[in-house]
């Protein structure tokens, strides 16, 4: 009987099982096996991904699986545009709304809560560390997690553009790629660190990404400041020059 590993064994099961699709047709072939394959990266990882098990929990041949993908790194790099789709989508989405920064920080915030617990965030770190001695899926990986950052760049160019609108601008080293730089991979990093169990840095992850929440509120207040215009002056009343007796 195969040993249940420490990572299959605090994997959720059943309907709160990590899931690729919200629902996948009967005669969906392909869509089982991306289903099957994002469900076996979540929770047992990357170095155990086996085919046939894939297969298996697909209720497919295995033999359907080369038919459709070619190769098993060419299954996985699927599965991440599955969920990179709807993902960016979102995120997309969500910076073009007219919401402030602040709420728009907020909900990534929840965004990645999402994230943690459907099990994509474990699947875009197992495939980042098996990137390091697989330079075939490291060519192919790279680009999508560039797409996100450029998403995340995005975001932060429309920041500095209404801090400049309102006339409180940074000085040039503080431009659109350094900070999307620092944020994106301050990201990276506190997914790594969660992921291992770190539990003490808990507190300052969360710290951080409230002191980006309250910068970005600044942020929001002098748009909204902006957007007001200059405070129009009190009228006085004139004076009947009498004074009291």
């Amino acid at each position: 009987m195969k040993k249940q590993s420490n990572s299959d064994k605090m994997a959720p099961q059943g309907p709160d099982a990590p899931r690729l699709f919200d629902d996948v047709p009967e005669g969906d072939t392909k869509g089982k096996i991306l289903e099957a394959a994002f469900r076996k990266l979540s929770t047992s990882g990357y170095a155990n991904l086996s085919v046939r098990e894939i297969a298996k929990d697909a209720g497919v041949n295995h033999a359907l699986i080369n038919y459709h993908f070619h190769t098993k790194d060419q299954l996985v790099v699927e599965v991440l545009d599955a969920a990179n789709r709807r993902l960016l989508e979102r995120q997309r989405r969500m910076y073009g709304t007219t919401v402030g920064f602040a709420e728009k920080w907020a909900q990534a915030r929840r965004f990645y809560e999402q994230d943690l617990a459907s099990g994509f965030v474990r699947v875009q770190a197992e495939l980042w560390a098996a990137s390091f001695s697989n330079p075939g899926l490291r060519e192919k990986f790279i680009p999508r997690v560039e797409a996100w950052k450029e998403v995340v760049r995005g975001g932060v160019r429309d920041a500095l553009r209404t801090l400049e609108e309102s006339g409180a601008g940074l000085p040039p080293p503080f431009t659109a790629d350094a900070i999307a730089t620092w944020v994106s991979e301050f990201w990276l990093g506190m997914e790594f660190s969660n992921l291992l169990g770190t539990s003490p840095e808990d507190n300052t992850h969360r710290e951080a990404l409230d002191a980006m929440e309250h910068l970005l509120e600044y942020v929001d207040g002098l748009a909204r400041k902006h957007a007001e215009g200059p405070a129009r002056p009190t009228r006085r009343r004139a004076s009947t020059g009498k004074t009291k007796s």
